[in-house]
Formats: C-alpha cells, sequence, structure tokens
C-alpha cells in the first residue's frame, strides 16, 4: 500500500489539523508532516490543558501511540473530535463506550502486528526454555572457563501448549508452535470449530494440562488478573508464562511471588502491569526474560504502520470507510 497523495478534503493549499499526544516513530512523524497540519503539544510552552483549549474548535482527528490514555475527560476538552487512530491493536486504552457516544470513529492498527508478535512470542519462549539470555550473560561474565558448563535448558518440542486468546496474533503462535512438535490447546471466549487444538472452558483447566501458557488475548473487564493465583498454581512448579499481550492480563505481584518462590519455572514477559515500571525483582531471575514491549517492533512493521495509519486519516478526510475500524462491540484480534 502506497503512502497516498494528500489526504483529501482540503481548503486550498489549509492541511487539517492532527493532534498527537505523544512523539510518533520518526518515520511516521515525517509522513505524517507532510500530510497534515501536526498539533504537537510536548513542544509547547503551555500547560497540557491549556493547549488542548487554544486548539480544541480545530481538531477533527487524534493520533494515540503508545497506550496513551483517551478517556471522558481528554473527550470533554476536543468537542470537535471526530476520529481517533491509535497504533496499537489494543485499544484498552481508549474509551470505546464513551466514542461511540459522541460519534467518534476509532481505528487501530487491525491485525497488521500478528506475525511479528507471534516470532516474537516463540522466540521468547525458546529463550527461557533454552537459557539463551542466561546463558548468554554467563559466558559475557567470564565464568564459563571458571565455573564449568552452564545448566542444561529445557526443549521446546513436545511441550503441552496453552494459548490464552486464540485470534489473529494467538493462531499464529499455535502454527509455529505445532512446527516445532508441540501440542496446542487453548482458551478463547467461544469454542473455534474450525481449529484442531483441544478447547478448554476456563484458563484453569487450561493451565492444569499445560507446560506453557501464551498470553495473547486483549486486555478488557473479564480479562484484568486473568492469570492469578489459582492459575498459576494449576500450571504448576515447572510451568512457564509468555505474555505478549498486556502486561495486567497477569497478577504481577503474584507472578514474582511465584517465581522467587520457585513454584512456576520461568516467564518470558514483553508486557507489564505498570509499564514502563517492571518489578526490581525480576531482574536477577535467569528464569525470567524481559523485554521493553517490543514485540511489534521490527523496520518492516515500521514502514507498513506508517501505510496504515496514513491510510486511515485519509480516508476519514475523504469520507470514505476505514480501514480498520473499531467499537464497543467489535470482536477482539487477540481472541
Amino acid at each position: 500500500m502506497a503512502l497516498g497523495s494528500e489526504a483529501q478534503g482540503r481548503r486550498g493549499t489549509e492541511r487539517p489539523q492532527l493532534l498527537l499526544l505523544r512523539p510518533p516513530l520518526s518515520v511516521l512523524h515525517e509522513a505524517l508532516s507532510a500530510r497534515f497540519q501536526l498539533l504537537r503539544p510536548w513542544e509547547s510552552p503551555l500547560p497540557f490543558d491549556r493547549f488542548l483549549a487554544a486548539h480544541a474548535a480545530g481538531v477533527r482527528a487524534l493520533l494515540v501511540t503508545g497506550l496513551a490514555s483517551v478517556d471522558g475527560p481528554l473527550l470533554d476538552a476536543l468537542p470537535a473530535l471526530r476520529f481517533i487512530v491509535t497504533t496499537s491493536s489494543g485499544v484498552n486504552h481508549i474509551d470505546l463506550a464513551e466514542c461511540a457516544r459522541r460519534g467518534i470513529a476509532v481505528a487501530n492498527a487491525g491485525t497488521i502486528f500478528s506475525l511479528d508478535v507471534a516470532d516474537y512470542a516463540v522466540g521468547l519462549l525458546i529463550d527461557v526454555l533454552r537459557r539463551v539470555s542466561a546463558s548468554d550473560r554467563y559466558v559475557r561474565r567470564g565464568l564459563w572457563p571458571r565455573a564449568g558448563d552452564y545448566p542444561l535448558g529445557s526443549k521446546l518440542g513436545s511441550k503441552r501448549v496453552g494459548i490464552v486468546g486464540l485470534g489473529s496474533i494467538g493462531s499464529e503462535i499455535a502454527k509455529r508452535l505445532e512446527a516445532f512438535g508441540c501440542s496446542i490447546s487453548y482458551f478463547s471466549r467461544s469454542r473455534k470449530p474450525q481449529v484442531p487444538y483441544t478447547y478448554f472452558p476456563s484458563v484453569g483447566d487450561l493451565a492444569a494440562e499445560s507446560d506453557v501458557l501464551v498470553l495473547s488475548c486483549a486486555l478488557t473487564e473479564e480479562t484484568y488478573h486473568i492469570i492469578n493465583r489459582d492459575v498459576m498454581s494449576a500450571l504448576g512448579k515447572d510451568g512457564i508464562i509468555i505474555n505478549v499481550g498486556r502486561g495486567a492480563l497477569v497478577d504481577e505481584a503474584e507472578l514474582v511471588k511465584h517465581l522467587m518462590q520457585r513454584e512456576i519455572g520461568g516467564a518470558g514477559l514483553d508486557v507489564f502491569e505498570h509499564e514502563p515500571a517492571v518489578p526490581e525483582e525480576l531482574f536477577c531471575m535467569d528464569n525470567v526474560v524481559l523485554s521493553a514491549h517490543f514485540s511489534v517492533e521490527t523496520l518492516e512493521m515500521s514502514t507498513e504502520l506508517c501505510q496504515l495509519v496514513i491510510a486511515n486519516l485519509n480516508a476519514f478526510f475523504s469520507n470514505r470507510p476505514l480501514l480498520t475500524p473499531v467499537s464497543a462491540r467489535t470482536r477482539s484480534y487477540y481472541s
């Protein structure tokens, strides 16, 4: 998909205004600058609320990067807003019900991240099981010649993997792990008759029959802390948790406790409950692999995401259908 021509619906040479809450990726910022009049509150000497008040009448579109929150008070400050585009697939940081009530359209990144996130989830699992990062640190500290061979890890093949959320991302994870010889089971909002994997009606039941839990579901009121103490206990002392969904899917305090007490075997975490804060207890654990919410980030993806964001903005300003619309009733790409 090409980046497209200048956004339609302009009056003469005037470019539509686009409000940004945070600095976007440089490639996206550059492309947006050529097409829209960017409002960048972080560059203004005005406090954020006064900046919004000064520009509110002309702001019809808002770009949300990262997990910047879009709630009632922000929407109150932007009475002319009619479109929000976010660079994430998950939309738990946007009040979709309130947007619908106010007639504000929302678009997200759709399934664009699915392949890269699936690759990353498998990479985290291999790293935890085979102790790649831990062995790297062992060698770099010069311990190999002094302390001998690093302890053995565990093979991936034949592991029983339970996937929480068999949407676009979860399905891609399952395909990859099948190729390694893993047996796949899943928990989702409903059974999916079209897939050959075993369905479990609860996460606890899934954990009890799994060696690994991979979390790829959306964060909602129903999935908040879906991985709790009981689920971790059901997973067992050798079990592994991989989280590429959202941090608050896991009761993080309980996870730290279970890891410290060796009541689960390890974890690969790309997301955390209170980002960017990460529990310091995890830093010294060689059975835990940590990543800075990085599973979607590739050089190729930055270009594709840029194209999708601009295509959605062009569609909005041209009164054409959005490419990746979401609403309070939209089924999640995660589950």
